[in-house]
């Protein structure tokens, strides 16, 4: 290792020990978890019926009236270039011939788009024509470069966030402004406040930040509510060393070491430190159009009105085990029911002989952060799923987990991973404080051995990558755990452009709509 080495990791607060570890992982590898089955309806997954549903909606209610914090928390990093893979293509290929179907509905469905206002402006400043026009005269190329070049609307380079995909008759609206609107529908506070947290990349930093302040105040006023904004963006000491085919070190041309974001996994130390009693986790992409938000505005109450049930349950229970002596046989069966039946912790091992076993294993099982997941029935879309898994502490447990957790050279284990009924749309609602109303440290409850390695390519050449254990999976591996079954409506990512065609995205009529 070189000075320069050193002072790059020291500038990046990455330890020698760190980086040697990360160097380790490459040459061994992580381990597979080992699943035991899916978790499905009647086994983890929960349907809720309307008694249970009214239930959780006035216990959500009640808790926005006290005085806790609730946030909003948004990874928002992600840049929007795949969104537009295909049209970047047609630009290499730098004809005006549309060859396939995607580029076919992106021109034939252009006025659809809700940025076409915002495109034509461009093409007309640029081209002397506007988009439509351009279309029409087969000068797709401009089109394309208007939309996604620095002289455009610069979309090849903006993160998803920040891209209009709403059409309104006030104007477009990006997706980090739905965000707002979902706050002020189900996160409001009795002084009407919302909080908002955005992890983002600091080069889109001063975008966000423009943004906020030109549409809070409009925002506020529409909805009744004072936003309370903030931003973080990933730390570079989560950031992971590159690696090649022989798992030395790649550098850069300059001879420096070459890093890469750890993935969202790195995001449970921005998670942390946010002071909040309950976190709404929902990705930047996932947001429909007012039209289609009911749906959204009611599970998301549902699910928080049910974590607020279970923790009041757990809180307790917490403050009973403090007094340990005084429990009677019957409340301790009590307990261990709950944490089979309600969270879905089985203790495989069963080293429970005595009454101050278990008082030591319920101390142990409930003293952790709790997340009720919504999960949407398996139609095809890609993500990890529900799966109920093989601790190393001897339990078995509820987990979020990804295709590349299991060994797909097991049949066993690749029959459960198609097994699964449900997937996983990113739908969280956190509580990270116990019953003494102390913050959990977030980071004490990762499972370092969930990170995975991916093939990356930088400059022309093929890298090793290190992600880190991913923020719903590996990252919260220690958490408890309620999965609870959401309808698919809850659910519109934008994967890539033509997504913004689908029906959820298109604020008119569902059987107006194109999808």
């Amino acid at each position: 290792m070189t000075d320069v080495d050193v002072k790059i990791l020291q500038d990046k607060g990455i330890s020698e020990e760190k980086f040697e570890e990360q160097l380790t992982r490459f040459r061994n590898g992580f381990p597979y978890m080992k699943v035991e089955r899916p978790a499905v309806v009647s086994d983890a997954v929960s349907v809720l019926d309307d008694s249970e549903r009214s239930e959780c909606i006035d216990l959500w209610r009640e808790y926005l009236n006290l005085d806790k914090k609730v946030v909003k928390f948004v990874p928002a990093s992600g840049a929007a270039s795949r969104m537009f893979k295909a049209l970047f293509e047609f630009l290499e290929r730098g004809k005006n011939e549309l060859e396939n179907e995607t580029e076919r509905k992106f021109f034939e469905c252009l006025e659809r788009f809700a940025f076409i206002d915002a495109l034509n402006a461009k093409c007309k400043r640029n081209e002397g024509l506007d988009a439509v026009t351009l279309r029409e005269r087969g000068r797709y190329l401009d089109v394309v470069k208007n939309l996604l070049d620095k002289k455009g609307l610069n979309y090849g380079f903006l993160p998803k966030g920040l891209l209009l995909f709403h059409a309104y008759e006030e104007g477009a609206r990006t997706p980090f402004e739905e965000h707002f609107v979902e706050g002020a529908l189900y996160a409001k506070n009795k002084k009407g406040e919302v909080n908002l947290h955005f992890t983002v990349s600091p080069e889109h930093m001063p975008f966000f930040q423009s943004l906020l302040k030109s549409k809070e105040e409009s925002l506020s006023y529409r909805y009744g509510a004072s936003f309370n904004v903030s931003f973080s963006v990933q730390n570079p000491s989560t950031d992971t060393v590159a690696v090649d085919e022989h798992n030395e070190p790649m550098r850069n041309s300059d001879g420096s070491l070459i890093f890469r974001p750890g993935g969202h996994g790195a995001l449970i130390e921005n998670l942390n430190a946010i002071d909040a009693d309950i976190v709404f986790i929902k990705n930047i992409d996932n947001v429909s159009p007012d039209v289609f938000k009911q749906p959204t505005i009611e599970n998301k109450v549902v699910l928080a009105g049910l974590l607020v049930k279970y923790q009041k349950t757990i809180f307790e229970y917490q403050s009973a085990l403090e007094n340990s002596t005084s429990i009677s046989d019957d409340l301790l069966q009590k307990m261990l029911d709950f944490c089979q039946k309600k969270l879905c912790i089985t203790n495989k091992f069963n080293l429970m002989e005595t009454k101050a076993d278990k008082i030591a294993y319920l101390k142990m099982v409930l003293n952790r952060p709790l997340r009720v997941c919504g999960m949407v029935k398996n139609e095809g879309e890609p993500g990890g799923g529900p799966y109920l898994c093989q601790n190393p502490n001897g339990t078995v447990s509820a987990q979020i987990l990804e295709s590349s957790q299991f060994d797909k050279s097991n049949e066993e284990q690749m029959a459960i991973f198609n097994g699964a009924t449900h997937f996983n749309p990113v739908d969280l609602v956190c509580g990270v404080k116990n019953y003494k109303n102390e913050k959990y440290d977030l980071t004490k409850f990762v499972d370092p051995n969930t990170g995975f390695i991916s093939m990356k390519s930088k400059n022309g050449k093929s890298l090793k990558a290190l992600e880190l254990p991913g923020l719903w999976n590996g990252a919260m591996s220690d958490w408890n755990t309620i999965f609870v079954e959401v309808p698919i409506e809850t659910f519109s990512p934008v994967k890539m452009v033509t997504d913004l065609l689908r029906a959820e995205h298109q604020s008119i009529p569902l059987e107006e709509a194109i999808g």
